[in-house]
């Protein structure tokens, strides 16, 4: 006799619909540095002349990593929910005589901004420090933050960086290259000054950075090794000397024997261009070609002088990284401000590499209120049309969003913005085939399926 088992039917369980948005609660700094939310007022961005209210539904929760900084000399832009009108509040309503500041998010990797803090400088205001200032506001007891997740990978995640272990790195890496003058000076940027890409490359994984070039064609208004503005500090020093091929590239062999699906990188912040250095640059991916076909070669770069990159490509560099800040000339000028080449030699590395059959990435340097305005977005649209990279590196760019939306004003028309969000969503929609990220792939992944679509990323 045969038993059947009779079907249970359980009842449909209807899925979350979503959640309202819910205004957050501006986030505010008195003088002392004490960060604290201000009832009554709800948070604002901006981007460009639009000032916009932060609710649950435009931010994410701040990411792990992230900072808040509190900035001086500025007065914040709030909604005032008793009028409902948005206007600069200098003192504290509820302890009177106390001055407060706006307090803005400045990022951990891997999420670009939609808006920046709203404030209002007071009169002798100084430059901002080099870094990017996301708008920022509490709700359900955490900070929240305006920005688009672009890239979950967590190379860069400082959970994942234990001290204990980046010292042990250090140790076993005086003992493989004792004499390598560019493995000590990587020892003091993951010790020193706590650099992502020194600490993995000691913790053997990812991408280990290769700084070789002293010296720069570009004098970017966000250099962060070296400045020329007074009113700004550079973040860490340059590399006060140039590695040998030899010393290059013993540190990139032994990352690549140690690290599957490595990365290996020229140009990095503690250095000028990489095509600098091409004199030991070419020499070092020969012997490391030598030796090896695994491992990516990378070089991050602002691809001033194609005819010196056309040999390094041809010696075995499988990847460029190209900064910009934009694709219209004049608004690439004034902030790379270069010396001795122009965007159109930028261009034609770029060139170069796609018909070498490398894998060509745009680090593209954002600001709301810039980069989507719809001046910016058409120009994108062309150059994607014209110029088919592989790749953009949705970055923040890391400079006093005031100024620089003044500086381009100067130089450029700048419409009302569409919105990061929207940008990223048209651009994908033109672009299929065009991935998203924040970080230099291994060569294993050149050729993998996009990523998914930012409307379609959890926060």
């Amino acid at each position: 006799m045969t038993m059947t088992r009779k079907k249970r039917r359980y009842p449909h369980k209807k899925r979350p619909g979503p959640q309202p948005s819910r205004p957050l609660t501006a986030v505010v700094a008195n003088a002392r540095g004490e960060i604290f939310d201000l009832e009554g007022f709800v948070a604002v961005g901006t981007d460009g002349p639009r000032q916009d209210p932060l609710t649950t539904a435009n931010t994410i929760a701040l990411p792990h990593g992230s900072e808040l900084m509190f900035l001086p000399d500025r007065i914040p832009l709030l909604i005032d929910l008793s009028t409902g009108k948005t206007r600069p509040v200098a003192d504290n309503p509820y302890v009177p005589g106390e001055r407060i500041f706006p307090v803005a998010a400045f990022n951990s990797p891997g999420v670009v901004l939609t808006h920046v803090c709203a404030y209002e400088e007071r009169p002798g205001a100084k430059t901002l420090p080099l870094f990017s200032y996301g708008a920022v506001g509490w709700q359900d007891g955490g900070f929240r933050s305006a920005a688009i997740v672009v890239d979950r990978e967590p190379r860069q995640d400082l959970r994942r960086m234990p001290r204990d272990r980046i010292v042990a790195g250090v140790e076993r890496m005086r003992r493989t290259l004792p004499d390598n003058r560019l493995a000590r000076h990587l020892e003091h940027c993951a010790l020193t000054y706590g650099c992502p890409a020194g600490k993995n490359f000691f913790l053997s994984r990812y991408e280990a950075p290769l700084p070789t070039s002293k010296a720069c064609n570009a004098r970017c208004l966000g250099c962060i090794s070296l400045q020329h503005d007074p009113q700004l500090t550079s973040s860490q020093n340059r590399i006060a000397f140039t590695p040998t091929a030899e010393e290059i590239a013993d540190v990139a062999l032994a990352h690549i024997r140690r690290v599957k699906k490595s990365v290996v990188s020229f140009g990095q912040g503690c250095e000028g261009d990489p095509l600098m250095a091409a004199r030991v640059i070419g020499p070092a991916i020969a012997r490391i070609r030598t030796a090896t076909d695994q491992g990516t070669i990378n070089m991050n770069t602002n691809a001033s002088l194609p005819q010196v990159l056309a040999p390094l490509l041809d010696a075995g560099l499988d990847s460029i990284r190209v900064s910009m800040n934009s694709v219209r000339e004049a608004c690439y000028h004034a902030y790379f401000r270069p010396k001795g080449y122009r965007f159109a030699h930028v261009l034609e590395s770029i060139d170069t590499a796609l018909a070498k059959g490398r894998h060509v990435a745009i680090n593209y340097l954002n600001c709301p209120g810039f980069t989507d305005s719809p001046e910016e977005t058409a120009a994108l649209s062309v150059f994607l049309e014209k110029h088919p990279v592989h790749l953009i590196q949705w970055r923040n760019l890391n400079f006093d969003p005031g100024r620089y939306l003044k500086m381009m004003r100067r130089v450029a028309p700048l419409g009302p913005p569409v919105g990061m969000d929207q940008l990223l969503k048209m651009i994908r929609k033109r672009f299929p085939d065009l991935k998203y990220g924040y970080f230099n792939p291994p060569k294993e992944h050149f050729t993998a399926a996009p990523p998914a679509a930012p409307e379609d990323v959890d926060p």
